[in-house]
């Protein structure tokens, strides 16, 4: 049976790492003094540990040692790669294997700006070992990016200080287990102390790590309410993405994704990229999947996360994968990377939803105080109609069933265009529904492969997912719905 894990403190984690007389590797600290190594130091037996502990803190001497950046930014993941690569690499120079057969090198590195003097800009960094779990093995590499919230330097460099023994720590202790890993970095420290947005492991002991999970299991534990991931996979730090780009997202379950998803991003994107304040080269287009729509059926099927961002990312779309299921926090996320016009679109019976009042009952200026942050920025919603299943009708900003005490504040972001229908749909996609196709998909009938994008159901088929089975018999009691046009029809 399992036991619950056992929390070591800072001092206890550092001083079994230096009484293991087969680990042995160096810090290189830059920006926040030498905060992790000094646990090592302070706990005793370093000697054994540390071969060298540096902080090349002058610019022009951490160019000389590292490179130049190409954008001049120090504190970024370039340079963080470049201090492990290099400071790993003196390890195996210096030190002849013959004499150390059972040593397994590590370099541990940070580049971190802490708050600054005015509180205007808060502290980020990013952290990363690389590590051997066996003397004959090819080294991995763990990355973090973090963002510091307190509001003191020095209480800053306390927590990064903590936040590295325990990555140390965990790359030694917890390397075969990495979601144990992951929650093992907040031992000891709070979310409220250190945000970490980012994480990527790679190396021979994480062949069998899916990156995209770990970005999921930060929103998940609530290390972090929003994560990105790029087309092929990638885990990315949002500010490398979103940084002074004009922003238009859409928000589905795309399970899977469906070709009205693909007319609402492709109607609302030429919408938007004739406005005049957005740079038709400066555009990011984010699919977005909120923890709830993962939720949908109860905890979170990795594999149904899996496959929804599997065709996502086929499709050559970058993945958001948040916790906000507000807009204003959505938008209020956007605004930390840019000042630029944003977009979203989203379907007309989503907008209903966005002015009903009981969702803002946790603020104290109730829905103005969210309207206030969604459209005190540059902000545009582009509004995708919506066909009623039952009855036909198209719903679209004009006819929108608004409760009266707000239709003031409707009319108003309509007459100044913040609110905007989208006219130039295809009409012959409004009836098709991710549900109605997943259920076909787990039925076993056909004709579901016209209800996605060209292409897609290829992916589905080929890589089984969504539960698809070619040798599922179709189940008799369940017929498509009616208003699906087209032969689909039992294929026995």
């Amino acid at each position: 049976m399992d036991t619950e894990r056992v929390v070591l403190s800072a001092s206890q984690k550092a001083l079994r790492i230096n009484l293991n007389p087969e680990i042995y590797g160096t810090f290189a600290e830059i920006g926040a003094g030498q905060e992790v190594v000094r646990h090592f130091f302070r706990a005793g037996g370093a000697s054994g540990t540390i071969a060298k502990a540096m902080s090349a803190y002058d610019k022009d001497f951490s160019d000389a040692i590292y490179g130049k950046e190409e954008k001049g930014r120090y504190v970024c993941k370039p340079r963080l790669n470049n201090m492990l690569n290099h400071e790993y690499n003196l390890i195996v120079e210096r030190l002849k294997r013959k004499d150390h057969p059972n040593k397994k090198f590590f370099a541990f590195a940070d580049t971190v700006a802490t708050i600054n003097y005015q509180k205007t800009i808060q502290g980020h960094g990013w952290i990363g070992v690389k590590f051997q779990t066996s003397p004959e093995k090819e080294p991995n590499i763990v990355i973090l990016h973090v963002r510091l919230h307190e509001q003191d330097n020095l209480l800053q460099q306390a927590s990064v200080g903590l936040l590295g023994v325990n990555l140390l720590y965990g790359c030694f202790f917890f390397y075969t287990k990495p979601k144990e890993l992951l929650l093992s970095l907040y031992d000891n420290i709070t979310r409220d102390q250190i945000e970490i947005d980012m994480i990527q492991m790679t190396g021979p002991d994480f062949e069998t790590v899916d990156n995209r999970l770990l970005s999921l299991q930060l929103v998940k534990n609530g290390m972090t309410d929003a994560v990105i991931f790029s087309p092929d996979g990638r885990n990315i730090q949002a500010a490398d993405i979103l940084y002074k780009k004009n922003i238009i997202a859409l928000r589905g379950s795309f399970r899977p994704v469906t070709r009205v998803n693909i007319d609402m991003i492709m109607k609302g994107f030429k919408l938007f990229e004739k406005e005049y304040r957005v740079d038709q080269d400066n555009i990011q287009v984010l699919f977005e999947i909120t923890l709830n729509n993962l939720r949908a059926e109860g905890d979170i099927d990795e594999q149904d996360f899996l496959d929804r961002a599997d065709i996502l990312c086929s499709l050559g779309q970058t993945v958001l994968v948040s916790n906000y299921s507000k807009y204003y926090k959505l938008v209020e996320f956007f605004t930390k990377y840019t000042t630029k016009r944003m977009g979203i679109i989203m379907g007309t019976n989503m907008l209903m939803e966005l002015f009903n009042e009981k969702y803002y009952r946790d603020l104290n200026g109730g829905i103005l105080e969210a309207f206030g942050i969604l459209f005190s920025r540059d902000l545009k919603i582009y509004l995708y109609p919506f066909k009623d299943p039952e009855s036909g009708d198209l719903l679209t900003a004009k006819n929108c069933p608004i409760h009266p005490r707000l239709k003031p504040l409707y009319d108003y972001l309509i007459y100044n265009k913040r609110l905007m229908d989208i006219t130039d749909y295809n009409p012959d996609v409004l009836d098709i529904y991710s549900k109605d196709v997943l259920d076909m998909i787990h039925h076993g009938y056909t004709g579901w492969e016209d209800l996605v994008p060209t292409y897609v159901d290829t992916i589905i088929k080929d890589n089984r997912l969504f539960g698809y089975d070619p040798q599922t018999t179709p189940n008799p009691d369940y017929k498509p719905p009616k208003r699906l046009k087209g032969s689909w029809v039992n294929p026995n």
